[in-house]
């Protein structure tokens, strides 16, 4: 029998995740951030579903609790509360410390936790700075945090899903400069700050509108264009050494962030993140941008970083 294509193992219909190569077991552990509603909370439920221990955090314990309950009603008991807020980094440190005397060891981080506090069709960035720490830097601290805990094995692979959005992608830049570093083989961590820092200056100066930046959303556009950026080192960083490191953009999806407007639901996008999460290892790959089709949520498309 033929081996099925990827765009197959993801786009399976509606239903348990049917993996010819079901590699996961309770033992294996997975952490979601900001997962006591929307995207992550589903995710968290898709996951415990199929058998996954999962680690679920949020920034608000009571949030936390209730959405454990909410679970554990359902029949999913092998899902855990720890709590975390990724802008902060001391929250980090306390969290990394709790998750390695639980759990000692990681195989899948899922970074969801973001934030924007633009209403559809507003453009402000007022809050470009807390944008920035919590989407792009507390994702980025998080993730080195929990790098030692990572399972590193051929057989199974530890995989590291950024949840990122396609308004951070590169043809949304229209600074030559700016999209002239970000494309580079060659980019670097610290570029990627130097850019971030560079548009945090213009935000300050008030010079953000004529600089070439994303125009919609362009604060939370920027954290995930340099969320993107990391992902694509990581992924090159790691690559052949037991870590994937890829991108999914969930699309429109009805959540708060959208204040309920979308073209499909937090279960449809979490049922097609929970499967890239737990792809078989050969059907694994790294430094993907994953998005949902703009009118078909069973269909995915994907490009390199």
């Amino acid at each position: 029998m033929a081996e099925p294509k990827l765009a197959e193992l993801i786009s399976q219909p509606s239903g348990p995740f049917q993996s010819p190569s079901r590699w996961w077991s309770k033992e294996t552990v997975a952490v979601v951030t900001g997962g006591n509603k929307g995207i992550g909370y589903a995710m968290v439920k898709q996951m415990a579903e199929m058998g996954v221990t999962v680690v679920l955090t949020a920034r608000d314990t009571e949030k936390g609790l209730k959405a454990i309950e909410a679970l554990r009603r359902q029949g999913l008991f092998d899902v855990h509360l720890l709590c975390l807020d990724v802008s902060d980094p001391e929250s980090i440190r306390t969290f990394v410390s709790s998750f390695q005397q639980h759990f000692g060891v990681l195989d899948i981080l899922v970074n969801n936790a973001a934030v924007s506090f633009n209403e559809i069709g507003e453009n402000s960035v007022e809050h470009a700075e807390t944008v920035i720490k919590t989407n792009f830097y507390g994702a980025k601290l998080l993730t080195e945090a929990l790098f030692p805990m990572f399972r590193r094995s051929s057989s199974t692979t530890s995989r590291l899903l950024n949840i990122t959005s396609r308004l951070g992608s590169l043809n949304k830049v229209r600074n030559r400069h700016i999209k002239k570093i970000l494309e580079s083989d060659k980019l670097s961590e610290e570029e990627i700050d130097g850019v971030v820092s560079w548009f945090l200056e213009d935000v300050k100066s008030g010079r953000w509108r004529s600089r070439g930046w994303p125009e919609l959303w362009t604060d939370y556009a920027v954290s995930k264009l340099a969320l993107n950026a990391y992902t694509r080192i990581l992924a090159k960083r790691y690559e052949g050494e037991g870590l994937s490191a890829n991108c999914f953009c969930p699309g429109f999806t009805q959540t708060a962030m959208t204040r309920g407007k979308g073209t499909h639901t937090a279960d449809d996008a979490a049922r097609i993140g929970a499967r890239l999460a737990l792809l078989p290892p050969q059907h694994l790959p790294t430094g993907e941008f994953f998005i949902i089709g703009a009118h078909n949520t069973s269909v995915i498309l994907n490009s390199r970083l």
